[in-house]
Order: structure tokens, then C-alpha cells, then sequence
């Protein structure tokens, strides 16, 4: 019995390690980071598939939170049931909480200095280009056919170019898909 504990224990602890590494990298949401967790997740542990990254990603972007941590929930309670869950989330939430109170100590301090400022406009930039990378990945899995580039053509023009909120865009298609 106390070998089953301690494996249990230990699954725990991977959960949390694994989903505080992924929270380490961060920078930038969610969508930054779905080339790690893809990587991570996917290929490396195969703890989910991509379809099931895909589908995670998606319901975590229609509810409330961030995708991050709403997608570490699924994956954690996947694994090991609610404590997984739970423990998945203090894991890829536990670097920001730690980052966020080191940098609030001493960014007041050194805000205005001009390295500071250079290495934000990097860090800026470096999160566009994680975006831009995690959306292609995105398209090549999703947009599969006339009628799926269709949607997206349409959903992207009209998410660019009026200020339509993108919670009705996400209800029109689930009415849509339904239907």
C-alpha cells in the first residue's frame, strides 16, 4: 500500500513539475505557449493528443480564465481526476505568482531605466512572433477544407475589421456546427 502512495505521490509531482516548467514560459498567454505544450505534452509525454490540445485550447478560449491555466485544469484532471486538476493548475500558475512578486519588489525601482525598457520591447516582440507561430500551427490543423478556410476567412475579416466581440462569433459557430 505504501508503494501505491508513494506513486501516487509521484505522478502528482510530475503533473505539477511538468505544468510549472510549461508556466515558466509563459511570456506572452497562452497562445505563446502552444508550441510548448504541444511539444511537451503532446509528442514528449503524450499525456493528450493534438486534437485534444485543439479542443482544450478552444474550450478554454470560450470560458472565463486564461487559456493557460484553463487548459492545464483539463490536462491535470485527465491525468488523475479533479486532485490532478488542481494540481496541474497550482503548477503552471506557481511561476507567474513567483515572477510577478520578484518583479513588483523591484520593478518600481528600475522602470525607467533604459535596459529595462530594451529588454521589454524584446520580450514584446519575441511574444508576436510565439503567436504568429502557435495561429500557423493552428491553421494547418484546423483549416482542412473549402468549407473550413471559408469560415475562417470570414471569421478573421470580420474579427479584423469590425469590433463585433468575439463571444458571438464563437456562438454563431457552435449555433452553426449544431445546426
Amino acid at each position: 500500500m505504501e508503494q501505491a502512495g508513494k506513486r501516487t505521490a509521484a505522478e502528482y509531482w510530475d503533473i505539477f513539475w511538468t505544468m510549472f516548467k510549461i508556466g515558466i514560459c509563459t511570456f506572452g498567454g497562452g497562445y505563446a505557449m502552444m508550441a510548448i505544450l504541444e511539444r511537451e505534452l503532446v509528442e514528449r509525454r503524450k499525456w493528450i493528443t493534438s486534437e485534444e490540445l485543439l479542443d482544450y485550447t478552444a474550450i478554454g478560449q470560450i470560458t472565463p480564465g486564461i487559456i493557460a491555466v484553463n487548459l492545464s485544469t483539463f490536462v491535470g484532471r485527465k491525468r488523475k481526476g479533479v486532485p490532478g486538476g488542481i494540481v496541474a493548475t497550482l503548477g503552471v500558475v506557481a511561476p507567474s505568482l513567483i515572477i510577478i512578486m520578484i518583479i513588483a519588489a523591484f520593478l518600481m525601482n528600475f522602470q525607467e531605466n533604459e535596459y529595462v525598457q530594451h529588454a521589454l520591447a524584446g520580450i514584446r516582440v519575441c511574444v508576436c512572433a510565439l503567436i504568429i507561430n502557435a495561429t500557423i500551427g493552428f491553421i494547418k490543423k484546423t483549416v482542412i477544407d473549402l468549407l473550413s478556410l471559408a469560415v475562417f476567412l470570414c471569421i478573421f475579416i470580420l474579427a479584423a475589421f469590425t469590433r463585433i466581440e468575439t463571444v458571438y462569433f464563437v456562438v454563431g459557430i457552435i449555433a452553426i456546427s449544431i445546426v
